[in-house]
């Protein structure tokens, strides 16, 4: 099989909508055919090009550089990237990051209003909050880098902090975020171990206020 007849064939296996990175099918031909990762990616470029350009795949669609995806035809035109897999993918996927701001409090039910802001902690975010606008979402720096271990104890954290920050309008919060702990299976020491480094003295007594409802009945 011939490299431009292996990458066609990965391309017609991804679903509509589905990102399709030119580094990953290069990873993909230098594992398969024994060869280094320069030459498979010079390979796959001129490939995907070929292909585009001969129509031998009318559905293929660039995205931005090093990004394609194949589209769909529906009543209402064609479809796009799938943008929520592009965000989950660049800022959030391998336990590299987590949602926070308001829109995780809409989320666990702590406010019914909808926030336009769409906020990630992300190891990807430098020193700063920062909006990109080709995904629509603003990142900001995490309390301390994430990882698989830490992420949802960060992630409740956030929650606390932003309590005095938020229109909560729920009446018990701390009920709320009892039974979140709960469902998630965290544990209060180590909820404890992470406000008292990287939180401030109000998030720790939030903390305090949400483990007296722990065992009470919803």
């Amino acid at each position: 099989m011939t490299y431009t007849e292996y990458i066609r064939n990965y391309l017609m296996d991804q679903s509509p909508g589905t990102p399709i990175y030119i580094d990953k099918i290069a990873d993909n031909m230098a594992a398969n055919y024994g060869i280094d990762k320069k030459k498979a990616a010079a390979a796959t470029s001129v490939a995907v090009k070929r292909l585009m350009d001969k129509g031998n795949l009318p559905d293929l669609r660039r995205y931005q550089k090093g990004i394609y995806y194949r589209t769909a035809i529906t009543p209402f035109g064609e479809t796009g990237i799938n943008r929520e897999k592009l965000i989950a993918d660049k800022y959030l996927n391998n336990d590299n990051g987590y949602e926070t701001g308001l829109l995780l409090l809409h989320h666990m039910g702590l406010t019914t209003q909808m926030p336009t802001e769409h906020l990630l902690a992300t190891n990807a975010a430098k020193d700063c909050v920062r909006y990109d606008s080709k995904l629509d979402v603003s990142i900001c720096p995490p309390k301390t880098p994430v990882n698989a271990e830490n992420k949802v104890y960060l992630q409740t954290l956030d929650a606390l902090d932003l309590l005095d920050k938020a229109p909560v309008d729920t009446p018990d919060p701390y009920m709320i975020l009892a039974e979140h702990i709960r469902k998630n299976a965290l544990q209060y020491e180590m909820l404890l171990y992470y406000a008292d480094r990287f939180y401030n003295q109000k998030t720790i007594i939030r903390l305090a206020h949400t483990a007296s409802r722990k065992d009470a009945k919803i």
